[in-house]
């Protein structure tokens, strides 16, 4: 018997986000029905769905799940953020108070799991945290909980490497619009506004099974980011990766793969 896969291909979904209309990416990866609740892929700051490469489709395979991967407003091929506009300080809370349930409404989907990386994962601790029967479970990867200094200094770095280097090129591969992308995430990081962001009190809401993971290397943020969610969130499961920076599903991602899949199929 042959277990029946998604062919990702792109679709599109509208939904209204305060009262702005948005036209958002998604494809569905692994299989067509599963037992366990599907997988929400949730990208990173200068993520999109091209960005993940096959690694939703990977991971969704190898334990028998439906995954969703999408584009956040400003990325990819979803609506540009408008040039002029800057994200607020708040910005990853909208993101998860706000724009996910209106996406999971419009698709449909119920209790899901959420895999999140970078800002992602921050989403997907909102999101769990103010949702905790509506989510089954969360799989974060090199989450941020505050602001460290090393992350500043590397974002200043990716700055000045946007502005002197082909990585603008680059990141045109995976957004419509790179500058949309890069400068909506570069400038609101780099706000000395940014600098009290913090989301420990938001943790110990969290009731569902948790699974923190980072990279021993990552150049974004210090351990002390999925310590911190283990202090708070006592059920948490900490996965630390060696030789690994701050993206283990590129870094790591057959190791990544075997405990994320092992971890839902055990959890629910």
């Amino acid at each position: 018997m042959t277990t029946e896969l998604h062919q990702p291909h792109t679709e599109f979904v509208e939904i209204v986000w305060r009262e702005k209309p948005l036209h958002m990416e998604y494809q569905w990866v692994g299989v067509r029905e599963s037992a366990y609740p599907v997988v929400v892929f949730l990208h990173e700051g200068l993520g999109s769905i091209a960005l993940w490469k096959d690694f939703p489709q990977r991971l969704c395979e190898a334990a028998g799940l439906t995954g969703l991967v999408f584009s956040r407003y400003g990325y990819g091929n979803s609506t540009p953020r408008p040039h002029e506009e800057r994200w607020p300080v708040g910005f990853m809370h909208a993101q998860a108070h706000e724009v996910l349930p209106a996406l999971f409404a419009a698709l449909d989907i119920h209790k899901p799991w959420l895999f999140g990386h970078s800002d992602g994962g921050s989403i997907a601790l909102l999101y769990a945290a103010r949702f905790p029967d509506a989510v089954s479970g969360i799989a974060v990867a090199a989450p941020h909980i505050f602001v460290e200094e090393l992350t500043i200094t590397s974002i200043e770095q990716a700055r000045e490497t946007y502005l002197s280097t082909d990585l603008r090129a680059k990141l045109g591969r995976y957004h419509a619009d790179p500058d949309s992308a890069f400068w909506g995430w570069n400038n609101i990081w780099l706000d000395p506004a940014f600098r009290a962001w913090n989301i420990e009190d938001d943790l110990p809401q969290i009731s569902c099974p948790v699974l923190a993971m980072q990279g021993e290397d990552d150049e974004y943020g210090t351990l002390e980011q999925v310590r911190g969610i283990q202090r708070k969130v006592p059920q948490t499961r900490l996965l630390v990766v060696p030789q690994c920076g701050h993206s283990p599903h590129r870094d790591q991602p057959e190791a990544i793969i075997k405990e994320v899949a092992r971890f839902i199929v055990s959890s629910t």
